[in-house]
C-alpha cells in the first residue's frame, strides 16, 4: 500500500484510486490529432504505479516512445457521489503536481483497433507525485502557471485557465458515475508540448505556489 505525502502535514492517507482525465486542454488534443471533448475523457490508473519525486521513471523494454504529461492533481479529501458544485468543492482538499507518463505508440496502436488504452498508462512508475499542498495552505485561483522541461528546455508551458473542465466540474461528472472516496486523486490532464523522453533524460516539473516534480528516465 501506497500513502501520499504531504506538505506541512506528517497526516498518513493510504492512496485510492486515481482517475485520469484526457484531453483537457485543447491545443493538447489538437497536437495528437483529436477531437475536442464534449466531455472529460476518463480513464484510471493503480496507486501501484506511483513513485514519487526524485524516484527514477523506469522506462519499459515492450514501448519506443514514452511520454511525459505534466498535470495538476486534485487530493480528494471525503467522499463524493452526485455531487454538486458546493460539494464538489468541498471534496477537494489539496493539489499536487503530477507526471502522467504514457507509453505512445502502444496507446496508438489500441486506438486504432478500438482498444483500451489501459496498457499504454498503467505501468510501473507511470505515475510520479509531488508532495500535497492542502487547500487550508493554498487555495488553487485556477490560473497558476504549469511547465516542464526536459533536459533543462522548457517543452511544456501554460496555464491552468486553459483547461476545458474545471476542477470542480470535473468532480462532478465523476462522483456522478463512481464514488469519490477519501485518498482519490484526480489527474487534471496535460496542456501541450508532450514530448517522447528515453533514458538519462531529467524531467522537472513546476505548477505555480503548489510546487515542483523532478524525475529521471531509467
Amino acid at each position: 500500500m501506497k500513502y501520499l505525502k504531504f506538505k506541512n502535514s506528517n497526516e498518513q492517507v493510504p492512496i485510492g484510486k486515481i482517475v485520469c482525465v484526457g484531453r483537457n486542454y485543447a491545443e493538447h488534443a489538437k497536437e495528437l490529432g483529436n477531437e475536442i471533448p464534449e466531455f472529460p475523457i476518463i480513464f484510471l490508473k493503480p496507486a501501484s504505479n506511483v513513485i514519487f519525486s526524485n524516484e527514477p521513471v523506469v522506462h519499459p523494454s515492450y514501448s519506443n516512445n514514452l511520454h511525459h504529461e505534466v498535470e495538476l492533481v486534485l487530493y480528494i479529501g471525503e467522499d463524493a457521489k452526485n455531487a454538486n458544485d458546493e460539494v464538489a468543492e468541498k471534496a477537494i482538499h489539496g493539489y499536487t503536481i503530477g507526471l502522467d507518463m504514457t507509453l505512445r505508440d502502444l496507446q496508438n496502436e489500441f486506438r486504432k483497433k478500438g482498444e483500451p488504452w489501459t496498457l499504454s498508462k498503467c505501468f510501473d512508475t507511470a505515475a510520479v507525485l509531488s508532495e500535497v499542498v492542502l487547500k487550508k495552505d493554498y487555495k488553487l485561483r485556477g490560473d497558476e502557471k504549469i511547465s516542464l522541461s526536459v533536459n533543462g528546455t522548457v517543452r511544456q508551458n501554460s496555464t491552468l485557465n486553459k483547461m476545458l473542465f474545471s476542477p470542480v466540474e470535473i468532480v462532478k461528472y465523476i462522483s456522478a458515475r463512481m464514488t469519490l472516496e477519501r485518498g482519490d486523486l484526480i489527474f487534471t490532464g496535460t496542456p501541450e508540448g508532450v514530448g517522447r523522453v528515453v533514458p538519462g533524460d531529467k524531467l522537472v516539473g513546476a505548477l505555480e505556489n503548489i510546487g515542483t516534480i523532478e524525475t529521471t528516465i531509467k
